[in-house]
């Protein structure tokens, strides 16, 4: 299944370009499931996938059902420990959504268009309407945190076999979690192992919609830094609302012109755009949708926004990082991690080895990296970021490395 996750800065109309997406790969003939969060006019406002035109169904995230759900399981599995306590149980009506509670719901969604009950249509296509850019970005990072927080936390190694639990208790004079957390921890890391499955996959890709002007430039340009990072594949962005050139209207032709130059600056930056029209009111249903994708097409079939074949097998796409061996008469035996970041600068930054993990944090990034076993025996002996790659160098440790006779 081709996959588009669909986000850009708050405001530059990434919902309805994921719809319109959506509409043109239905009407040319692609099994299409469109997942929104926000309410799309003309679309059904339901919380299962509906039919909306002949090959497109749509999806509603209700992130407060889900939560009100989640909750009312946890205090189900709690509720011996609760009446030991005294607490009294919460009912599903008083219960209101806490921040946050959208991102879980839209991570669920998108296991149930995998792998879960939604899956079963086998859609060709998924078009996910993410929340803006750099939220969205630390969205498509949770999968990877929250399983490591897990086997943190909650390693499955260390749970005891069930006979042998009361005698471990006593020996170590405090209560032994119960055999539920482990297996509620496995289940939940089996899920979200799913998640990022489908996030890290060949057919998986951005579409970053922005509105050209100087503050999108600035959005993009460390939208690009945070890709990179994450190893998350970013089409050719789309240049949302765009005002036609050569008005007679000077105030109109200044704002064309500052659009003009934004994107000579995405251009330079990487590939050219995708030119979307402003339509000249807000979209109000699927013919207006559709309008927008029709128009200059790019495909040359009339369909501006058509989803691009990433001419690579279904699968996890490699790391974005790699080891080689230093050069120069000075590199004998020295490692070098690198990574590409582009648009990063030296300032923000930082770079901590901890274990067998390195944590790295750019920007507003922040990503916890796991070291090939050659390079756990090594200690790090310098980093310099160049021409956009980070070079972190390694030289291997006498102690923790076999000596040869």
């Amino acid at each position: 299944m081709r996959t588009v996750l669909v986000t850009g800065p708050g405001g530059a109309g990434r919902t309805t370009v994921a719809a319109a997406t959506a509409l043109a790969a239905a009407r040319d003939g692609a099994r299409t499931l469109l997942i929104s969060a926000d309410p799309i006019p003309g679309f059904p406002d339901a919380t299962a996938p509906t039919p909306v035109t002949a090959g497109l169904r749509s999806v509603r995230i209700d992130s407060a059902a889900h939560f009100r759900g989640e909750l009312l399981a946890l205090q189900e599995q709690l509720s011996s420990v609760l009446e030991l306590l005294g607490g009294n149980p919460l009912d599903g009506e008083e219960l209101t959504e806490l921040p946050g509670s959208g991102e879980l719901a839209l991570l669920h969604a998108l296991r149930r268009a995998a792998h879960g009950d939604w899956s079963a249509e086998a859609y060709d296509l998924l078009v996910v309407d993410l929340p803006p850019l750099r939220d969205a970005l630390r969205l498509l990072a949770l999968p990877e945190q929250l399983r490591r927080y897990l086997r943190r936390l909650l390693p499955q190694e260390r749970q005891a076999a069930r006979a042998l639990r009361p005698m471990l208790a006593q020996l170590a004079g405090v209560p032994m979690p119960a055999q539920w957390l482990y297996e509620a921890a496995a289940r939940h890391d089996g899920e979200l192992a799913q998640v990022q499955a489908l996030i890290e996959d060949r057919a998986t890709t951005l579409r970053l919609v922005a509105e050209p002007g100087p503050a999108a430039d600035e959005a993009l340009r460390t939208a690009r830094t945070g890709l990179a990072l994450h190893g998350l594949r970013a089409e050719a962005p789309v240049a949302n609302r765009l005002l036609p050139g050569h008005s007679p209207d000077p105030f109109f032709a200044a704002l064309a012109a500052q659009q003009e130059k934004s994107l000579g600056h995405w251009a330079d930056e990487g590939a050219a755009p995708v030119r979307i029209a402003h339509l000249g009111r807000d979209p109000q249903g699927p013919d207006d949708l559709l309008a927008l994708a029709v128009a200059d097409g790019a495909d040359g079939e009339g369909n501006a926004l058509a989803v691009p074949g990433t001419g690579e097998e279904p699968g996890r796409a490699p790391d974005p990082w790699w080891t080689e061996e230093a050069g120069g008469p000075d590199g004998d035996g020295i490692l070098v991690w690198c990574l590409r970041l582009p648009g990063a600068v030296k300032k923000d930054l930082q770079l901590v080895r901890r274990g067998g993990e390195l944590l790295l944090t750019v920007g507003p990034f922040h990503r916890i990296v796991p070291l090939e076993p050659a390079l756990r025996r090594c200690t790090v002996s310098g980093a310099a970021l160049t021409d956009g790659v980070l070079r972190v160098r390694f030289t291997p440790d006498p102690a923790l490395w076999p000596r040869t006779s």
